[in-house]
């Protein structure tokens, strides 16, 4: 990539161009990604004093600055470091018809450490492709620069820098190190860029030798990138009705649950507050040694969700954990990748985050409700594998309980509840018209448990039909998983 450049050769194609035509041209097509709903994310990445300020200045002097935000990413703020290193980015993805720009970005880890190791190197790049990947296939334009420099420029722009007491503060001990190790740095980066120049998002190497002629080529190669990814998007929804699943069956676990499982009130009432006390010395453990817990409940409704979250947090100290109920995303919440608004939960270091049901509803209700179509559902099994691996790789402890009933318990439950008037607000017609499609959101839960159940995040079909059962069963599945993951 960088090592075989030759900067004499590199001619950008734009040169005869004028910055002031190229940047009009751009918020031409600004306003256009805007009508269109087309997220475009931008990476300006590249050596220090390189001159990423530079081109970033003319990239957005023409755009209109309420559709576009600019995010710098260096070293991690002490909330950043307390969350997998994604975290932080995919709070600045951008929404549907915006812009957004990144100085630096997911690769400023990878790039600032020259001797990385190369499993955790590999890691993070499989983790950087995958967020790439999510986003392009959610519709998002994701266009990657990377500035290249001579040693020798990069010094005397160090020095010139150095020679201003108003500019002297932009050199920092990066400059300083990778002009020191050039060579080194050359290599390092070369690895990263030959990596990570995936067949959906490539690289494109910029010579920052003359900062207006890469200028050009940042506005040139921006506006054409921009076309073809409007083309490519266009010709995707024209293709979607061709989409066929590739899927077989291959298990329905659900069909061998046995919902005979029972316990009588003595034995419960025995093992309830033992095995809640016992929960809460595991979750102080995790706290302790600063490790983030994940718990997920999907299920019917009526599954009895609610009370087996009140019975595994109720010896907890509710500075520990905290319970995200997930309904139907709202109006900016659509504006993203489905996957955003639960990034934003994410449990820190040491702390627990239950789930209210999740992620899982794309594969759910949007599937069975048709708010996603075949193509994005069916990709989402493997999105929220990456996903839930990539936490696994953070440290977190991710345990999934789907609690499981028959129709004619539910149906039951469903009288009582309105019957019972301190409890008829749970019950309401969309619950009812959910009802209706039974079949296919067992159809759907099978397959979710095939395609999603892992070693780092495993599934635990609990047996619903009895709450009593329920509930001491996902306190003993808890403790078991989470001090084997301790240990």
């Amino acid at each position: 990539m960088i090592k075989k450049f030759d900067f004499d050769k590199f001619k950008s194609p734009y040169g005869k161009a004028k910055r002031t035509e190229l940047g009009e041209s751009l918020a031409k097509l600004q306003r256009l990604v805007k009508s269109k709903k087309v997220p475009v994310l931008i990476i300006i990445d590249g050596w220090e004093s390189s001159g990423k300020g530079y081109v970033l200045n003319d990239l957005i002097r023409e755009l209109d600055p309420r559709s576009y935000k600019v995010s710098v990413f260096e070293k991690p703020k002490d909330e950043e470091k307390e969350r997998s290193f994604l975290w932080r980015f995919w709070s600045k993805i951008p929404k549907k018809g915006d812009i957004a720009i990144y100085d630096r970005s997911f690769y400023y880890k990878v790039m600032s450490q020259l001797n990385i190791e190369p499993d955790e190197l590999k890691r993070d790049i499989k983790d950087i492709s995958s967020i790439e990947k999510q986003l392009i296939d959610d519709g998002t334009i994701i266009i990657k620069y990377f500035l290249h420099i001579k040693e020798k420029t990069q010094k005397d722009r160090i020095h010139e820098l150095r020679e201003h007491k108003y500019s002297e503060f932009m050199v920092t001990h990066r400059d300083i190190e990778q002009n020191d190790y050039y060579e080194d740095f050359c290599n390092h980066f070369d690895n990263i860029l030959k990596l990570s120049s995936f067949k959906y998002s490539r690289w494109n190497i910029i010579s920052g030798e003359n900062l207006k002629t890469a200028s050009k080529a940042i506005l040139g190669t921006t506006i054409d990138l921009i076309q073809e990814g409007l083309e490519r998007l266009e010709a995707k929804g024209d293709n979607c009705r061709e989409y066929i699943r590739k899927y077989e069956v291959k298990a329905r676990p659900l069909n061998n649950v046995d919902l005979s499982l029972t316990i009588k009130q003595d034995y419960y009432e025995s093992k309830l507050k033992k095995l809640q006390k016992e929960a809460q010395k595991v979750a102080y453990k995790l706290y302790t040694k600063g490790i983030p817990g994940l718990i997920v409940f999907e299920g019917m409704d009526a599954s009895g969700k609610g009370g087996a979250i009140q019975r595994l947090t109720g010896y907890m100290d509710p500075r520990g954990y905290c319970v995200i109920p997930t309904s139907a995303p709202d109006e900016t919440e659509r504006q993203y990748h489905y996957l955003w608004r639960f990034y934003r939960d994410f449990p820190a270091k040491g702390n627990i985050t239950i789930f209210d049901r999740s992620w899982y509803g794309r594969v759910l209700v949007e599937r069975i409700e048709g708010f996603a179509d075949v193509r994005e559902w069916d990709r989402a099994y493997e999105e929220i594998n990456h996903m839930e691996k990539h936490l696994h790789n953070f440290g977190t402890f991710i345990i999934k309980f789907l609690i499981y009933i028959d129709k004619d318990e539910q149906l039951r439950r469903f009288k009582d509840r309105e019957k019972e008037s301190d409890k008829a607000y749970k019950i309401t017609s969309e619950d009812w018209r959910n009802r209706e499609k039974w079949d296919s959101y067992i159809e759907a839960m099978n397959e979710m448990l095939v395609r999603t159940d892992t070693e780092y995040a495993p599934w635990i079909i609990v047996e619903g039909q009895d709450k009593k059962y329920a509930r001491i069963k996902v306190l003993q599945e808890f403790i078991k998983h989470a001090k084997s993951y301790l240990d």
